[in-house]
């Protein structure tokens, strides 16, 4: 199963670093050239994006230019995926860390259910995220060979609810090929798979969060993302901000029904956290 990590060219630095956690964790990380939002033409990002209209350009409003190249970057290493034979693939962004256990769970993909497409392994958020999950199955997972002891023990659960954040997944070839088919966007990546607030591609992706998580993003441990930037003007707080919170927030209200009827029938809010 190969890593494809997503990497600008103006950062060799974070490159050096993702570059050293593969090595001690045992990892080969294939590099896919980012689209650098600070060079790209808009005309080449927005060609890909939903037209701005009475919503904004999506359901989550208009779209930062970072965020939509990040998306475009993620699309060439979904590309370079399919264009290979592997079944499965990790995605990686360039600010993500890893936890000892990733060397288990990102050589080899035995461990991953039959019919289970996409698989978060990252814990995005405040320390104390829950996410609503069903389905929940434990893994059997062989621990690397340079293990001195053996794993503990792993879970994974099919997603009812949000949990954005999209520096460390996992696609098999159906998923990457629905995503491939799509010629607008009207999401950034994360929300894009693991939003059902307002994903039109969530239900058919069905995504999986991996428990506990191998990977956390940078800006929870200390350095914010380089597309931050260019989301400030959107977030300073104005009539264009607070309609787009409450457009967010109407969504959240409509999945509520849905959520109850799945805590019903068995699911449960679980706290995500990061392996050691």
């Amino acid at each position: 199963m190969r890593c494809y990590l997503i990497n600008l060219g103006r950062r060799p630095d974070r490159l050096a670093a993702m570059t050293a956690q593969g090595q001690a964790l045992g990892l080969v990380l294939d590099r896919v050239e980012a689209c650098d939002a600070a060079t790209t033409a808009p005309a080449a990002l927005d060609r890909w994006f939903a037209p701005i209209d009475e919503r904004g350009g999506g359901p989550l409003g208009e779209i930062p230019r970072g965020d939509k190249a990040c998306l475009l970057s993620h699309r060439a290493a979904w590309e370079q995926f399919i264009a290979g034979s592997d079944a499965h693939a990790v995605f990686l962004e360039d600010d993500v860390r890893l936890s000892k256990a990733a060397a288990a769970m990102l050589v080899d993909d035995g461990w991953i259910p039959d019919g289970v497409t996409v698989v978060k392994l990252e814990h995005y958020g405040p320390p104390g995220q829950r996410v609503l999950l069903t389905d929940l199955e434990t893994l059997s997972v062989a621990p690397p060979r340079q293990a001195a002891t053996a794993l503990g023990n792993f879970q994974i659960g099919r997603m009812l609810s949000r949990h954005t954040g999209a520096a460390a997944y996992i696609l098999d070839r159906a998923a990457a090929k629905l995503l491939l088919a799509q010629t607008r966007f009207d999401l950034p990546v994360d929300h894009l798979l693991f939003n059902p607030n307002n994903s039109a591609l969530f239900a058919a992706l069905s995504p999986w969060q991996l428990l506990p998580a191998v990977a956390r993003q940078e800006q929870f441990v200390g350095e914010k993302s380089d597309i931050e930037a260019t989301r400030k003007g959107l977030r300073s707080l104005g009539l264009t901000y607070i309609g787009r919170e409450l457009v967010r927030f109407g969504y959240d209200l409509k999945l509520i029904p849905r959520q109850i009827a799945a805590l019903l029938g068995g699911a449960r809010f679980v706290l995500v956290k990061t392996a050691t």
